[in-house]
């Protein structure tokens, strides 16, 4: 197992009205996103935890990863010819979400929520050239519980146990309803 730990993400203005769909002409937003973005920069510290892990005991409609069963039709014929997988987690970090905001700023907290979403889509893609590089990968794909009816979310479990105490690692936890906090994190196999 590897730990990420202050994944290098370039949050730019450019980057957050791109994902936000708008141009930067608009002279409050502009200076709201500038505003937040020099409140993040300081303290913005995505991570990364993933397995180097083993696709073995494949049926119809489950296999076992590192020992651990996954039941998903879906998922078993997508990793018909695999034998390495790479399962992960990846989050924006919980420094960002202690960030306040006014109560009556309406504006400032979709940005934020926004520089959340790009920190860990850049953490993400991090990940994924890292690993490329460091193991030889080709193409790649990610599969993720609870994208597919057939992989449900409840598979979070599984999928989190395969790294022991994530939360204490890199500071993301599974509710009971199985969602990630921060809410701005992702998990999945590549």
């Amino acid at each position: 197992m590897e730990i990420l730990n202050n994944i290098p993400v370039n949050l730019t203005p450019e980057k957050i009205f791109k994902t936000l769909r708008m141009r930067k002409d608009n002279e409050t937003i502009s200076s709201a996103v500038a505003e937040l973005l020099e409140m993040v920069h300081p303290i913005v510290n995505a991570k990364a935890v993933y397995e180097v892990s083993y696709v073995d005991n494949k049926t119809d409609d489950s296999l076992d990863i590192n020992g651990i069963k996954f039941t998903s039709r879906v998922l078993r014929v997508n990793l018909d010819g695999v034998n390495r997988v790479f399962p992960y987690v990846v989050t924006c970090g919980r420094e960002i979400d202690g960030i306040t905001i006014a109560d009556n700023d309406t504006m400032k907290p979709f940005l934020l929520d926004t520089i959340k979403e790009v920190t860990v889509h850049l953490a993400n893609h991090y990940l994924r050239r890292y690993l490329a590089d460091k193991y030889a990968l080709g193409q790649t794909s990610a599969m993720a519980p609870g994208s597919l009816e057939d992989w449900p979310i409840t598979q979070q479990k599984e999928l989190f146990s395969i790294f022991g105490n994530v939360e204490e690692k890199i500071g993301v936890k599974l509710t009971n309803s199985f969602l990630m906090t921060p809410i701005k994190s992702t998990s999945g196999i590549i």
